[in-house]
């Protein structure tokens, strides 16, 4: 690594310092720089970023899939940035960034490759298993490449709600690390993301009731969180999204097919040009409208529609919180509404109140005409008042001659006290 120039040093000193290996102060000076995002790289306008490396850089021209095969991620171990020194780790650095940048030819890139040459032995077996569309991220423990896509699609506000660095731009496919990212990450990264995560896009599954309106079990709240299911959207939104860059085209035509080394031809692909890099989104704007993008890709890949109305046509007590929500409210009443149809009849008070006995039907509502017969005639009479819309103390007294509400207070705490007795019994 070439010398960093030290701030206290003038220019000349540092010039005639060049030699000399950077301290590990202006080695974490440069890799903080480098990690995240700050002054106008973190204005929503830049934030949050993700950006494509294009391959023709390295090829001429590139092998196209007729139908591509849906990308897998194969998560491998790889050296890390200040131990990439022999050749060996180097060689598969430099393979694992070739094969992934050639995400065009899908199912096909494996035919780029000498195995012998240009693979090491762990790669090349599964270069072996044939024509799959295979993605290579590193192994961490914090799983940020495996999740990289999701994570730069969190706003600013997102992520400091969480705990969550400001990342600078992201790269997909993953190519080479430069810097060991996960040491700048929170311990518990794996817990903060799935939270950033289900809160940007709880949004589209649910409008009406926030996240804290259900239970850390319902299966909506679980899906949310499962970043493992929103991976393959997200791809192929970005790949759908690539597909419409412009093309590098290069000198002269292309073949019309594409001939092996045997001579024969390889079915279901076709030669073309690469196409141009650049960003995928670029500011929380951007980045909202993939995030509406990707829940779309869910819907028709992975039938997410379906699996909210299945959900929400069989959800029970407990996915909800205790919580007061829409959601909450719509389901009790859907539930009472099936399960507490009762049958009452109005007889005829001197006051014209109605009061409800065991004949009639009525829906949206509890009747508990078997309790007013445990109470003595006042005692119905207030509760009949209350449900009749009096509310104040005062004024119930004064309907039923008492010169003031001390009466009705002692009665209605007598009320309460049989109230739960009886319905403790049901």
């Amino acid at each position: 690594m070439e010398g960093l120039p030290n701030p206290d040093l003038s220019a000349t000193d540092a010039a005639d310092d060049g030699d000399r290996e950077p301290t590990p102060t202006e080695i974490e000076s440069w890799e903080r720089e480098t990690v995240f995002a700050s002054g106008h790289k973190a204005t929503a306008e830049e934030f949050p970023r993700l950006w494509n490396l294009s391959v023709s850089f390295t090829k001429r021209a590139i092998v196209r899939p007729t139908v591509p095969q849906p990308p897998e991620y194969v998560t491998i171990a790889l050296p890390r940035p200040q131990v990439r020194e022999d050749d060996e780790s180097l060689r598969r650095s430099l393979a694992v960034h070739e094969w992934n940048q050639l995400w065009e030819a899908a199912q096909f890139r494996r035919r780029f490759f000498d195995e012998e040459k240009d693979l090491t032995p762990d790669l090349a077996r599964i270069a072996d298993r044939g024509d799959v569309n295979i993605i290579f991220v590193p192994r961490t423990p914090s799983r940020y490449y495996e999740y990289a896509p999701l994570y730069h699609l969190l706003d600013r506000r997102t992520c400091e709600r969480y705990g969550l660095p400001l990342l600078g731009r992201g790269q997909w496919p993953f190519g080479m690390e430069f810097v060991d990212t996960g040491k700048y990450l929170p311990d518990d990264f794996e817990r903060r993301l799935p939270q950033a995560w289900a809160s940007t896009v709880w949004r589209h599954l649910d409008s009406g009731s926030g996240l804290v309106a259900f239970s850390r079990d319902d299966p909506i709240r679980l899906l949310a969180h499962n970043l493992d299911y929103w991976v393959p959207p997200v791809t192929a939104v970005i790949q759908d999204t690539l597909r419409d860059f412009p093309l590098v085209e290069g000198d002269g035509d292309l073949p019309a097919g594409i001939r092996l080394i045997d001579g024969s031809v390889l079915d279901g692909a076709v030669p073309g040009w690469p196409r141009a890099g650049g960003d995928l989104w670029r500011g929380q704007d951007e980045a909202a409208e993939f995030v509406a993008l990707t829940v779309d890709q869910a819907d028709s890949t992975g039938k997410l529609r379906a699996i909210l109305d299945a959900v929400r046509a069989n959800r029970v007590a407990d996915d909800f919180s205790a919580r007061w929500s829409y959601a909450r409210e719509d389901f009790e009443r859907k539930l009472y509404r099936k399960r507490n149809k009762i049958s009452i009849k109005f007889l005829e008070l001197t006051d014209t109140i109605p009061v409800q006995g065991p004949e009639t039907e009525v829906e949206d509502r509890t009747v508990f005409s078997d309790f007013l017969a445990l109470l003595d005639e006042k005692e119905r009479q207030i509760v009949i008042l209350l449900a009749s819309g009096h509310t104040k103390l005062t004024d119930i007294a004064n309907e039923l001659g008492y010169a003031n509400h001390s009466p009705i207070s002692k009665r209605l705490a007598k009320i309460r006290r049989q109230a739960q007795a009886f319905f403790d019994q049901q």
